[in-house]
């Protein structure tokens, strides 16, 4: 073997291969960020408004709803428990309704004028025959109605008391009624009432309560034909032709 200058054999390097990384996501500027987009945490303005509007405050028609509602229940009214369950005060109610009797009267009245509305809807007949079935058709209507006669049934003094004495509006309110389809049938001249409209009005309705209330009054069975019957007679009975109303 010759002496001679020998080069030393590297070994090839190899390169280490890079794993690939996540690619990098784009940062989202002020500029790049969506208009509509807000922290999860922040309050929209709406959401801010809707959040600071204060609850609603009570009127004189929520006191009228609670009250109608409890005595629909067969509930006596409290005007300090309704004023409890309003958040208000005693005081505040009473100057809303008034007296205790004022409040019921408002509850009934408004009953009465509804269900006269309903009923004037399915009368029948003209003139007096009208006025005669729709007293019937009301007084039918009322002594059925569970509500009023639980009313007259707790306290019966009580209850006679605010549907026919001037302590409540039930009365006034029905005779105002009585005497508006009085001038309606007046005007078309379905009727000549000797009687001017308005006592002829108030003459009804006492009629009527004097058969409604009967078995509560007097111990009498009510009697609606006959009621009708007498309003007939009262509204026929015509005014003599020269009579002026």
């Amino acid at each position: 073997m010759t002496l001679a200058t020998t080069r030393t054999m590297k070994r090839p390097q190899t390169k280490a291969i890079e794993k690939p990384g996540p690619e990098p996501q784009p940062r989202l500027t002020d500029r790049s960020r969506p208009h509509d987009a807000s922290p999860p945490n922040q309050l929209t303005p709406l959401a801010r408004t809707l959040k600071q509007r204060p609850a609603k405050r009570p009127t004189p028609i929520d006191a009228f709803v609670l009250a109608r509602r409890k005595w629909v229940r067969g509930e006596r009214l409290d005007v300090g428990q309704i004023a409890s369950e309003l958040g208000v005060g005693r005081a505040t109610v009473f100057r809303w309704v008034g007296t205790r009797e004022q409040l019921y009267g408002e509850i009934l009245s408004a009953a009465y004028a509804h269900i006269r509305a309903r009923l004037r809807r399915v009368a029948v007949g003209k003139g007096a025959d009208l006025v005669a079935d729709m007293t019937r058709r009301t007084l039918t209507t009322l002594f059925a109605a569970e509500p009023l006669r639980r009313f007259i049934e707790q306290d019966p003094e009580f209850a006679i008391r605010i549907l026919t004495s001037k302590s409540s509006p039930v009365q006034d309110r029905c005779i105002e009624l009585e005497a508006s389809l009085l001038r309606e049938l007046a005007n078309k001249g379905e009727i000549n009432p000797a009687l001017d409209v308005d006592t002829l009005a108030y003459i009804i309705i006492r009629v009527g309560e004097s058969f409604l209330y009967s078995d509560v009054i007097s111990g009498r069975e009510p009697n609606f034909e006959a009621a009708a019957a007498a309003v007939r007679i009262l509204v026929a009975a015509e005014a003599p032709v020269s009579k002026k109303r």
